[in-house]
């Protein structure tokens, strides 16, 4: 394969090197991914498997994404002092052992203490999983890995839940996390024998403050956004958590704007071609999120499909990132990224307009042609945005960069959740139209993000 050639000038590591890297990031990945997005669909089961009431049990998943959520731009921080090498093997072991406590607990307490701990393993590979291919691969390549990368996340976060109940029906839910375990020491050792020993690139000493105000405001905007998704609707614990978000943020961003060396670097944001990037990304997971939580209302309620044919209508969407994904990076390797994945999104606005007109008894073709437009286009901005974020930033700040890649994802889908709750908790059913008719806007302003950067592009070429 061509990402394992070298040409005189490669940076990076040797070919073969690469291809071991390569396996243990996207194993990892692989794992992480299905970690936060399979076991949804198991809640019911573990609640009547340990006689819990369902909001008890939604902490298995939540307890998950919390824990990811608050450690994301501190693992990314703290491997920018130690090396990539120690934190992501700290985190693979952590998620490997958490996922065998997790298929044995027995208690309702254990299994939840389990998942935090999985969810802070989670967090240490995913916020620099695309730093460290930034590391080993030249920069001739970096559009292509990243695009397998983004290719792995978007297609393993759909195919999840059905993969999830599958596993539920015919094994039980312990085997979601026993799964886990094999793989993950295979990747481990891979981890151990390929990953560089490579120096850190930042000798300052590690911000404790700026820390605790980042997994504060993380933490408390995640329990924000699931107190907006209650079925209670609009109540007192979203808006303290939400108060307790926002003073956190506004401390944080005081604060790293004056600390020494803060835990994440204002510096990086002055890159116009950066941030711009961010945004677009924020705006088009926003938009991800609310269809990924709209459809099957709309598909179960509406239209009257099955959990399972629902699951199966999803199928087109990461197809459609597979059968583009790859392409869009090698692309964004040659030409303009910022231009590539500004077209991404435009096919995207049109396949979320496509969905949020669907006639009032659509057949399944139908449903699916228009799916298969959504993930199409998702899969050519995605990874062409991604390259654009890594490469305007330098290699001493890659770290940095990844770890706000992962936050703007995992914070545009939880953002996009709890817009959808809102929406049902005030429409019903109607709310299911708003939310989708409100993604095409979403991704509409990533659009607007978009285009606003083809300049700074055309003036400064990354």
């Amino acid at each position: 394969m061509t990402l394992f050639l070298n040409l005189p000038g490669d940076e990076g590591l040797p070919g073969r090197e690469r291809a071991w890297v390569m396996a243990a990031v996207m194993t990892t990945t692989l794992m992480g991914v299905f970690d936060g997005t399979m076991i949804n669909i198991a809640l019911p089961s573990m609640a009547a498997g340990m006689q819990i009431p369902a909001n008890e049990a939604v902490w298995f998943a939540n307890g998950y994404l919390l824990s990811a959520a608050m450690m994301l731009a501190i693992f990314a921080a703290l491997a920018a002092r130690v090396g990539y090498r120690p934190v992501f093997l700290a985190g693979l072991a952590t998620s490997t052992l958490t996922s065998a406590g997790c298929a044995l607990a027995n208690t309702p307490e254990l299994l939840t203490a389990m998942r935090v701990l999985q969810g802070i393993g989670g967090a240490a590979t995913l916020s620099i999983a695309p730093a460290i291919l930034r590391s080993v691969f030249p920069g001739r390549l970096l559009g292509r890995i990243l695009g397998l990368h983004a290719l792995l996340i978007a297609s393993s976060s759909a195919i999840g839940p059905v993969l999830g109940g599958t596993i539920v029906d015919a094994l039980g839910w312990q085997w979601l996390f026993a799964i886990n375990v094999i793989p993950g020491a295979v990747a481990l050792w891979l981890a151990w024998r390929s990953l560089p020993r490579k120096s850190a690139s930042v000798s300052a000493p590690f911000d404790t403050p700026g820390a605790a105000l980042s997994a504060t405001f993380l933490g408390a905007t995640i329990m924000a956004a699931n107190g907006l998704t209650s079925r209670h609707g609009l109540n007192v614990e979203p808006t303290g958590w939400g108060a307790l978000a926002l003073v956190s943020g506004l401390m944080f961003i005081r604060h790293i704007r004056r600390a020494r060396s803060p835990l994440l670097p204002p510096v990086i944001f002055q890159n116009g071609r950066f941030s711009l990037a961010a945004l677009t990304s924020l705006a088009s997971f926003i938009s991800q999120g609310i269809t990924f939580v709209a459809l099957p209302f709309l598909f179960q309620s509406l239209y009257g499909f099955s959990p399972v044919a629902s699951a199966l209508l999803f199928t087109p969407w990461p197809l459609g990132i597979v059968l583009i994904a790859p392409h869009a990076g090698r692309w964004a390797d040659t030409l303009s990224a910022p231009l590539i994945s500004t077209l991404g999104l435009v096919i995207f606005v049109v396949g979320l307009t496509l969905l949020a007109t669907l006639p009032t008894s659509p057949s399944a073709w139908n449903i699916c042609l228009r799916s298969l437009v959504c993930g199409m286009g998702f899969g050519c901005f995605q990874s062409p945005n991604n390259r654009e974020m890594l490469s305007n930033v330098s290699r001493e700040y890659a770290s940095y960069a990844s770890g706000v890649l992962s936050i703007v994802r995992t914070f545009g889908q939880c953002l996009g959740a709890a817009a959808v709750g809102v929406l049902l908790a005030v429409a019903n059913h109607a709310g299911v139209h708003m939310a989708l008719w409100m993604a095409v806007a979403a991704s509409a302003a990533a659009v607007l993000f978009s285009v606003s950067r083809l300049r700074k592009a055309e003036q400064s070429p990354a």
